[in-house]
């Protein structure tokens, strides 16, 4: 019973730990679309500044060539994070399957030999993987708020954030 305990924090770390990294990663998502809405309003900026000095080809072309590369950014970056998160996702399923597994390989050999040593060791580690788990906790409300304060507009959780119809329209121009 206590291994199966100690499998249950365990895999309460493991998950802690993976919603750590997707507020990291939805942190990192929020930024670079924060980056790009603002290199779009420079380049807007400066284009229109210099706009009586160009051509109307030469406006059009930089005002094609910004759109093209902002969508270009905004795929690759929605590509990678996406990526990111299918592959943590992938990772905290085979980490929760392992431990599992060796729970309940342990309660075998437990079953098979009679010792019971394995089931002392793990009722020993429990309190220690519950402190554990309570710092991952607060890590991984601290990276919520942090995702939060990235993702801007009061936004609780970055995953749910709006997406506007400019950056829709970009995303589909570049593809």
């Amino acid at each position: 019973m206590t291994a199966k305990n100690l499998a249950t924090v365990a895999n309460d770390l493991i998950e802690s730990y993976g919603n750590t990294v997707h507020n990291v990663i939805g942190a990192y998502r929020a930024g670079g679309e924060r980056m790009v809405d603002f290199l779009e309003q420079r380049w807007e900026q400066a284009l229109e500044q210099s706009r009586p000095q160009l051509t109307a080809e030469v406006a059009e072309n930089a005002a094609a060539a910004q759109k093209m590369f902002g969508g270009y950014y905004a795929k690759g970056l929605s590509f990678t994070t996406d990526g990111a998160d299918s592959v943590l996702d992938q990772l905290v399923k085979l980490a929760s399957a392992g431990v599992e597994r060796v729970a309940a390989n342990a309660s075998l050999f437990e079953e098979k030999t009679g010792v019971t040593t394995l089931n002392l060791l793990a009722g020993a580690a429990v309190p220690a993987a519950q402190a554990v788990s309570k710092l991952a906790a607060q890590i991984e409300q601290k990276s919520a708020e942090l995702a939060s304060k990235v993702a801007g507009d009061g936004v609780t959780d970055v995953a749910a954030k709006r997406v506007s119809p400019f950056k829709k329209a970009r995303t589909t121009r570049a593809a």
